[in-house]
């Protein structure tokens, strides 16, 4: 017989592991809809052009992407967010603004495998589309904070790190940086902390920057906060504006209670192009492992797909690095089988009317099981232990004729006779 191995970055989901799983995604989807969020999903394979519109043609590296039968070019979805976009391209005329949906869809990129990303993931993705206020960038992290709360985690496990795209080119043009240099600008600091500092300097030192202006630049990322941001270059209309949206953010957070969960950060880029404004990403506070979550504002993304320019906020949050943090954390649910009764048999004689009490108890949303086959009253008692059965019904040839059962309450051990009318009421 052949051997065969999972595929690399994939993984198996047997009960004990599937347990952890559902339970961040059943977690996602109470906190989305106390939002009024609605679910949608899309197909899981998409056409290729589609993520080379949004990311450029190097993304297909990075893809499962192959020709199928028909002769078209395709690929597996890496994330949810074109989808959105194809999707609201042929309906979001129609539909009352702003649009409030999530998704917890599996996703799937070809990248090299290493902690806290595979090569298949379940990523929860909320959007906001239609609404240019600010305070739809609050909503949606403050869905994402909740969503982590909602797991038990709190502001000592995970902070959110929030900054402001427009602001950053702002201040980048303050500080000498030319508009078409902004993007190399971009990619050096979204490598702050990931690089050291030597390199940092070289980066932004390739791009034109001398040694003064150097120095201005690196200084935004040393504890700058809105006030001192405000206090050195507010006079430049274009910081002030973008400020003035980062601190109502920040306030409306404030009103929700969430201020311990934020903080400004303007180290934070997001590495796709497509953002336009706010960007946040959300991380351990032990800094150990990768960003949970990331997300912001994109304005422009749905006319790349031929849909209506309507603005948008979202983010996406897999599963992979929150299970990590969960069971570090000692957050994840253990796991135990349970039923909430098993049915033994004295002898066979007793199985139809077993199966009759099986199909009552069932009916009225319990979970049943018994033995499939003739078992000796031992090992039927064994295999409920094994089941995790919260009660045992114990069923023989006198309590068959009287209409009774006895119920073993399998904590207590303690036994009582009752009807067969009374029993899962």
């Amino acid at each position: 017989m052949p051997e065969f191995a999972r595929l690399p970055g994939f993984r198996d989901f047997p009960p004990e592991e599937l347990g952890l799983k559902s339970h961040i995604l059943d977690a996602w989807r109470r906190v989305s809809r106390r939002y009024g969020f609605e679910e949608y999903d899309g197909p899981p394979l998409e056409p290729l052009e589609l993520y080379v519109e949004k990311s450029g043609d190097e993304i297909v590296e990075q893809l499962y992407a192959f020709e199928d039968k028909g002769g078209r070019w395709v690929a597996l979805r890496p994330e949810m967010t074109p989808s959105l976009a194809r999707i609201l391209a042929e309906r979001a005329r129609a539909l009352p603004k702003p649009i409030r949906w999530f998704t917890a869809p599996q996703l799937f990129r070809y990248e090299r495998q290493q902690r806290g990303r595979l090569r298949e993931h379940f990523q929860w993705n909320v959007d906001i589309v239609g609404e240019t206020d600010v305070a739809a960038d609050a909503e949606v992290l403050a869905v994402a904070i909740d969503g982590l709360r909602e797991l038990g985690l709190t502001s000592e496990d995970f902070r959110a790190r929030v900054s402001h795209r427009g602001l950053l080119a702002a201040l980048l043009g303050r500080c000498g940086v030319r508009e078409e240099a902004v993007p190399a600008a971009f990619t050096a600091i979204d490598k702050l902390g990931r690089e050291t500092g030597e390199r940092t300097r070289a980066r932004l030192a390739e791009i034109g920057l001398g040694r003064e202006q150097l120095d201005e630049v690196l200084s935004l990322f040393e504890g700058a906060d809105t006030v001192a941001i405000a206090s050195r270059y507010g006079e430049d209309a274009a910081v002030a504006r973008d400020l003035r949206s980062v601190t109502r953010c920040f306030e409306l957070l404030d009103a929700m209670g969430l201020a311990d969960y934020v903080q400004f950060d303007l180290t934070i880029v997001r590495g796709l192009a497509y953002y336009t404004g706010t960007v946040f990403e959300l991380f351990d506070c032990r800094g150990e492992l990768r960003a949970i979550c990331g997300g912001g504002r994109y304005d422009r993304l749905l006319e790349l797909v031929g849909g209506d320019p309507l603005p948008a906020v979202g983010f996406g949050m897999g599963d992979v690095v929150l299970a990590e943090l969960l069971q570090e954390r000692r957050l994840a649910p253990p796991y135990s089988r349970a039923v909430d009764y098993y049915i033994v048999t004295i002898g066979p004689a007793e199985r139809p009317l077993a199966l009759r009490i099986a199909r009552r108890l069932r009916d009225r949303g319990h979970s049943v099981s018994y033995a499939l086959a003739d078992q000796s009253v031992k090992k039927q008692f064994s295999s409920a232990n094994a089941e995790g059965a919260r009660r045992v019904v114990i069923l023989g040839p006198e309590e068959a004729a009287a209409g009774v059962v006895k119920v073993r309450d399998m904590a207590s051990g303690g036994e009582s006779t009752i009807s067969l009318e009374e029993l899962g009421g």
